[in-house]
């Protein structure tokens, strides 16, 4: 099993908030493709042939592309891979670019899960946060999709933002699962340097939310999500009918997968790969045949910290009989020491050898991972 990330560069303007790379260039839209292309052709071995089960559209803004252009990347794809017959396709998508033409057009093209980048149902945060649409537009994309017939829907929303209090982060997930949403994505703010929220955040112009607000939005989200019959099976990731995300669910546990595009990140078990963030040195590196991407080999440290780093978040959680056969006694004997004291402070909870975070450790799950870590 294995997965792909086509990462699009696109954006028709950028958000205050977000670090991803990206670029307003949207004419730049066929050559890159062009370029992409190239290098699904230089990369085609990079998963030993192993069968590819999802395939995900991030970004970046997918929905700038046009169906051909979408159905020409996963016919390049189908060509180098090979590709379940029961593959997940997931389209990272903004509202106001799913009008029931394009709606209908990707649907076609053999899209089959949508991940809405909501974030709010509040205009005025909407507009702080510098997004295309509004709430309106939000609601009528997920009702669309629904209409269209896509039944694995992904809405994502953000907490912990400047003006959302309480009341208004209820009403938000409040409407959220009053729509046909089977999945939700739902993540604290972070200010990232080199966003316009880093820079007012420095400038005194914006205030960051006070640690107490922030946990109990966290814990306003996982009791309403509980409420509406949806499974936390990831710390910011919500499931109804275990409509789990395949291909996120992949990345925790530990499968293969190519990175394809500008800053996109690949991972074979042995290495970690990422390629230039930057649209046209990628570009002109696949049409001259220069380099466009950077190697990491994991060592066993790497690899145990990163099994660690993704399992402990899952609901799948961290096994002791799984590190013991294969990162070796020693490692297991500090995973099992260090993990003892979370256990017996109600942290973390232990079923056989597999130990996952409580409701309560959820709330200081990274000092729980830093502590886990084999320096």
């Amino acid at each position: 099993m294995a997965g792909i990330y086509i990462h699009i560069p696109f954006c028709r303007c950028k958000c205050n908030y977000c670090d991803f790379y990206k670029t307003v260039n949207t004419s730049l839209a066929p050559k890159f493709i062009d370029a992409l292309k190239t290098e699904i052709l230089q990369r085609e071995n990079y998963l030993d042939n192993e069968p590819v089960e999802t395939i995900y559209f991030g970004g970046g803004t997918p929905s700038v592309l046009k169906k051909n252009e979408i159905a020409e990347i996963l016919n390049t794809l189908h060509r180098h891979f090979f590709i379940s017959p029961k593959v997940e396709i997931t389209f990272e998508a903004n509202p106001d670019d799913l009008s029931m033409e394009y709606l209908q057009e990707i649907y076609q093209a053999g899209v089959h899960r949508l991940s809405i980048g909501i974030q709010s149902f509040q205009n005025e945060i909407l507009k702080k946060m510098n997004r295309r649409h509004d709430a309106g537009q939000a609601i009528e994309a997920l009702e669309n999709a629904a209409k269209t017939g896509f039944n694995d829907i992904s809405a994502d929303l953000i907490y912990g933002l400047p003006g959302l209090t309480a009341n208004l982060w209820k009403a938000d997930l409040k409407q959220v699962f009053e729509l046909p949403v089977q999945h939700l994505s739902a993540y604290h703010l972070t200010y990232h340097e080199g966003t316009a929220f880093y820079t007012w955040l420095k400038n005194g112009t914006l205030k960051e939310m006070t640690e107490t607000e922030s946990v109990s939005q966290f814990q306003i989200l996982t009791n309403m999500a509980k409420e509406n019959g949806f499974e936390q099976y990831e710390i910011s990731n919500f499931a109804k009918d275990r409509k789990y995300s395949k291909h996120n669910s992949a990345y925790w546990l530990g499968v293969k997968y190519l990175g394809l595009g500008p800053s996109a990140h690949s991972f074979n078990g042995f290495s970690r790969r990422w390629n230039v963030a930057h649209t046209e040195s990628y570009m002109k590196a696949l049409k001259s045949g220069l380099s466009y991407s950077e190697e990491e080999i994991l060592t066993e440290n790497n690899k145990y910290n990163e099994y660690i780093l993704t399992r402990i978040r899952t609901i799948w959680g961290v096994s002791a009989d799984e590190l013991k056969s294969r990162f070796g006694p020693e490692k297991a004997t500090w995973f099992l020491k260090n993990i003892e004291k979370y256990r017996a402070s109600g942290l973390v909870k232990q079923q056989n050898s597999i130990y996952t975070l409580t409701e309560k450790g959820l709330f200081v799950s990274d000092d729980i991972m830093a502590d886990l870590m084999f320096i």
